[in-house]
Order: structure tokens, then sequence, then C-alpha cells
């Protein structure tokens, strides 16, 4: 027999990296199923976790890891690496409840910490409700109380002159002792980012020279009617009368130019004053916003409806009917308001 045909071929050897590879991978992998998906021992009637304002992950991790709660504090920072995106951390007293992972508890520190009542602004609020709102809350640090509306927007780095219409309606987590400016500028920015975003995608065609005129246009609509399929409708009536140069003849304006003057019912006399925001006496659009306007709002106004309405008189029901020619509106007013 031939030596050389006896002789069997070695079995090819694992690289040595890989081997490597395979046993910190499978670590790896045991390590995460223990801080993630195994809940940390926490006392049966919670903890009460402090962060500090500034404070970091890494502090949060060896605050748990002193106390007993995690293994150690690399546990917790080898989980945030493995996790997409960057994770948020607000700082405040957050009351851990068992059972928790690590999962939960870093959703847990994104959200309001416990005790913290989040701000919310509702749409069609002007910015002296917000104002009032910020300077009501003793969880803020004050520092806009004794500057002037023109000085407030300098401080949070606007570019407009006039604060209305510029923050966003929303529900917004707020941290102990965040302070008013840097809360305002927070709004501020949302808001910028929202009409950014609608500008872009606006259709063709509309009586805007820019995306501030849609920004005001987005607040009639805001104050003239609550019921969300109708914003496009009133758009479009307001968009239809820009464009053949009718008066916008909307009472929020008016009502808005009267300031603390008005006291709940808009009068002959109103109608009549001659103020920037009186749109019976003044063509185009008023200067400024008159409230916070939504997003919805803000699409409704770059998307308007079509159609051939241009007027439309409220029903009692939060509604409205919508008329293309004066005798039709007419009809529908003396049905519903005479």
């Amino acid at each position: 027999m031939n030596a050389a045909r006896s002789r069997k071929t070695p079995a090819p050897r694992t690289p040595r990296r890989l081997r490597l590879f395979w046993v910190v991978f499978v670590l790896l992998a045991i390590l995460l199923y223990r801080t993630v998906l195994q809940s940390f021992e926490l006392p049966p009637q919670g903890y009460r976790l402090k962060v500090p304002r500034g404070s970091s992950w890494i502090h949060v991790a060896e605050q748990l890891a002193e106390q007993g709660f995690i293994t150690s504090a690399m546990s917790l920072r080898v989980w945030l690496m493995l996790r997409p995106g960057e994770e948020v951390l607000r700082s405040g007293v957050f009351v851990l409840r068992p059972p928790m992972t690590l999962d939960q508890l870093v959703q847990r520190l994104a959200e309001a910490p416990d005790g913290t009542q989040p701000l919310v602004l509702i749409e069609g609020e002007r910015f002296k409700d917000l104002r009032k709102k910020l300077e009501g809350r003793e969880d803020v640090r004050q520092a806009m109380s004794s500057l002037t509306d023109a000085e407030i927007l300098a401080a949070i780095g606007a570019e407009e002159k006039h604060p209305e219409g510029l923050f966003a309606p929303n529900t917004y987590v707020i941290e102990e002792g965040e302070r008013d400016l840097d809360i305002l500028r927070r709004l501020y920015q949302r808001q910028k980012r929202i009409l950014a975003e609608e500008w872009a995608g606006r259709q063709s065609g509309l009586p805007y020279n820019n995306a501030y005129e849609a920004l005001i246009m987005a607040s009639i609509i805001e104050k003239e009617t609550g019921v969300a399929e109708e914003r496009a409708q009133i758009a479009g009536v307001f968009v239809r009368r820009l464009q053949v140069g009718m008066r916008l003849q909307t009472d929020p304006t008016v009502i808005y130019g009267v300031g603390e003057r008005y006291k709940g019912d808009i009068t002959r006399a109103h109608l009549r004053e001659d103020t920037p925001y009186n749109t019976y006496r003044r063509a185009g659009l008023p200067p400024t916003p008159i409230a916070n306007p939504g997003r919805a709002a803000i699409h409704a106004a770059l998307h308007p409806a079509e159609g051939d309405a241009l007027f439309f008189v409220a029903t009692g029901d939060g509604r409205h009917i919508f008329s293309a020619t004066l005798a039709e509106h007419n009809r529908a007013v003396n049905r519903y308001q005479r």
C-alpha cells in the first residue's frame, strides 16, 4: 500500500481570532441578557433616584452600582452602547418601582420626573397665555419676568420682532429648575422646524410671499374653527379672497386688534375701529399672527381645499356653512344667526 495514499488529510483548524470572537460574542450575549431581559434588583418599596441637572449616564450607572441594584456601572454603559441613537436623560427625582429592566429604566429617565407637571400649550393660545403659564411655575427658573416681549425674542435668538405665533403648541416635559428662556427657545425652534417642513411641501400658486405670511394665515384658521375637517375649507375661503382682492373680514383679527378692551362681544364700534388687525377695513393679511397655530392649521394654510366658496357662517355648534355667493351667505346668516 502506498503510504502517501493511506495518510488522512487533517481537518482545518479554526483560526484563533475567530475562536476569540465567538467567546467574546457569547460573553456579551450573556451580559446583555442579564442586564436587559432580567430585572435588576430594587427594594420592594422602590427607590428614589435623583438625577441632578447636567448629570450623565455614567453618573446614573455609578449611583445604581453603589446601591447594589446593578452588578457594575459597566452593565448599563454596555446596554446604552448597544441601543441605537442617543438616549435622552432628564433631570429630577424619579421613583423606580420593581420589577424594572435596564431597558425600562432608560425609557423612564427620558420621561417627566415624578411630581413634575408638563407644560401644555394649546392650539390657539396667545403668547401672553404662554408667558403667564411660565411665570406661574415654581419649578421654572425665572429670567424673563422683567423683560419686554422684544427683549425675550432677542434672548432666545428669534429673528422676528413680534412673539405671536412663534411657539409650537404641544405638551412639553419640563425639567425642575429649567430656565424659562430655555423653554421658550425650545418651543420656538420646534415651531420654526414645523413651519419650514410644511412650507417646503406647500401647494403651488398660494398668495403668500413667505412662510411667515402662511403662519399668519394659519393663526387665523386656528381661531376660526376647532373642527379638524373644516381647516382646509376655511383656508380655501381666505386664499380665494386674497386671490380675487376681497378683504378677509374675519372677527378673530378684529378681536386681537381690540386687545384687552374686548369683553366677549364684538360690536359695530369694534368693526369700524381702524387697527392694523381690522380685516374688515384693511385688505390683505394682518401684520402678524394672532395666536399660536398648531401643525394642522399650518398644513391647512399651505394646502387649502379647492372649491368656489367665498363665505362661511357659524351654525352655533362649532361648525360652519360655506357659500359661493353673497345671496347664499345671507340666507345662511338669516337661518343660523338672526
